[in-house]
């Protein structure tokens, strides 16, 4: 049996990647910050073939801890970096973990030389900083793709700086290493919906659609989502799972990169279909899923669908 390193894989997007490889016969270890609290990752173990999954603490900042966790891991999956938009500290809390766990990562995976596929979970926010808003030096026509240019200075969310200097150390361990026996793919999801596998009360994603849903602004980004009817590019939680597996298990794809998105609707339309309710308006495409589905067949839900399964 392949075994499958996942770095959080107990939370929203990884308790989906985690149940995914143990569906599909796969040993899977995944990181916890901290085994004492059982309530990150109790849901693991209700999942079918719970008996493949195991369980070690780790902090990415840590380079022996990603040692051993690497250990034994013929495919990783890092969806381990804080999707937070408000933090008490951002230098500890937000940028330190994101790009210096990743560089630490990396590391730690050139070192291994058992490894032999990496995919790394980024961000939309890494192609578009500004995202769920338009990019200020784009069109509002404007179809996102994978070789846009994110444009990244101080007064950018340091959420968005915090994926996108990942993502270019990511880039350039591939370009700085080119006979490496290691295959890396980076995804990007848009924001990601649908209903979680616990009953963790942390993830920023069930977060907002409990918030859209609720038509509930409890801070300025709130306010503005409703204030311009921001159209929100969404993807099943299911789909990200699902795309990953596919690009950690077929050949031939190293160095390659892939938006995952369904559709954009406007806000307004997305709090309807997050009551059960039918949309006024009607979808766009504004980031492209053309890559993606293309080279791993995946075919994306419609967003009505996960918004429809959220509780």
């Amino acid at each position: 049996m392949q075994k499958v390193g996942i770095i959080g894989g107990s939370g929203f997007i990884g308790s989906y990647i985690t149940k995914k490889f143990l569906a599909e016969n796969f040993v899977v270890r995944v990181s916890a910050t901290d085994l004492s609290n059982k309530e990150k990752y109790q849901h693991l173990l209700a999942l079918p073939a719970a008996g493949n999954l195991e369980l070690l603490q780790l902090n990415t900042q840590d380079e022996n801890e990603l040692k051993e966790f690497v250990d034994g891991c013929d495919i990783l999956v890092h969806c381990g970096t804080p999707f937070q938009l408000d933090v008490p500290d951002i230098q500890k809390d937000l940028l330190d973990p994101t790009i210096k766990g990743t560089e630490n990562f990396l590391k730690v995976v050139a070192e291994s030389g058992q490894v032999k596929k990496v995919i790394i979970v980024a961000s939309v926010a890494a192609i578009n900083p500004s995202f769920p808003f338009p990019a200020a030096q784009n069109s509002p026509d404007h179809l996102y793709a994978e070789t846009d240019t994110a444009l990244v200075d101080a007064t950018t969310h340091p959420y968005a700086q915090a994926k996108y200097y990942a993502d270019q150390a990511v880039k350039n361990f591939v370009k700085d290493s080119p006979g490496s026996n290691v295959e890396i793919i980076s995804v990007f999801p848009t924001f990601v919906v649908g209903n979680q596998l616990s009953d963790r009360k942390d993830s920023t994603s069930a977060g907002l659609q409990f918030l859209i849903k609720n038509k509930m602004a409890p801070n300025a980004f709130m306010e503005a989502l409703y204030q311009y009817d921001i159209a929100f590019a969404m993807v099943d939680v299911k789909d990200v799972a699902e795309s990953i597996y596919l690009a950690a298990t077929l050949p031939g794809l190293p160095g390659r990169n892939y938006l995952l998105n369904s559709e954009s609707w406007a806000i307004s339309d997305i709090s309807l279909m997050l009551n059960n309710q039918q949309p006024i308006g009607s979808a766009r495409v504004v980031y492209s899923n053309k890559a993606a589905t293309k080279d791993l067949g995946i075919k994306f839900n419609p967003a009505e669908v996960a918004l429809n399964q959220f509780i």
